[in-house]
């Protein structure tokens, strides 16, 4: 379904990155190990890239990372794409400074081992970034998944990411312009959250 959708000359989600994710980036340690997760078409490992941080790009869309690592050359950047399916995508424990998911929804069993598992993944001092459709989002019609087991519970996400400080945890409105397929307002659910050092 996902190289269905990114096989198009645009960037459905556009080029430019995630505002959550812009206005928290400088919370990510300097040049920093970072794991953007379900990155799709890369913009916000691009943007990552090029505060200086070393970027890996996990997707399990070929099209979509194919994509990312062109808009990397076009923005003079370089980052690691790696596709995978996240069923079966292994975090390594204590690996990284930063890891970003921006509207990866999955399944609630997966979506719980890879929360729990990016907790995991972060080194003391490291943070997760993170902005996702709530259950709320449903019938708005601005974009998330039409399934409602695949849009996110704030009170679940919280006990998921046990273990570390949630700096920001809310449910939030706001207008959401990334590309045709994320347009309009929307019922968003935006978390910091810190690994003590």
């Amino acid at each position: 379904m996902w190289n269905e959708r990114y096989a198009t000359p645009e960037h459905v989600y556009g080029t430019e990155p995630n505002a959550f994710l812009v206005s928290l980036a400088h919370r990510i340690p300097p040049g920093g190990k970072v794991l953007c997760l379900m990155e799709g078409e890369g913009r916000n490992a691009v943007f990552l890239a090029g505060l200086g941080h070393e970027v890996t790009a996990m997707d399990g869309s070929e099209v979509g990372l194919a994509k990312a690592r062109t808009l990397a050359g076009q923005r003079g950047v370089s980052l690691q794409a790696m596709h995978a399916d996240a069923a079966d995508f292994t975090i390594e424990p204590g690996a990284w400074d930063g890891i970003v998911s921006i509207y990866g929804h999955l399944p609630p069993p997966l979506a719980e081992r890879i929360h729990r598992a990016a907790a995991a993944g972060l080194r003391p001092g490291g943070v997760l970034i993170l902005e996702a459709f709530a259950k709320s989002q449903l019938g708005k019609g601005t974009g998330g998944p039409k399934d409602p087991a695949m849009l996110y519970d704030l009170e679940i996400l919280c006990r998921q990411l046990a273990g570390l400080r949630l700096e920001i945890a809310r449910e939030v409105e706001r207008e959401v312009h990334e590309g045709r397929h994320h347009t309009g307002l929307g019922s968003v659910i935006q978390i910091l959250a810190v690994r003590k050092a």
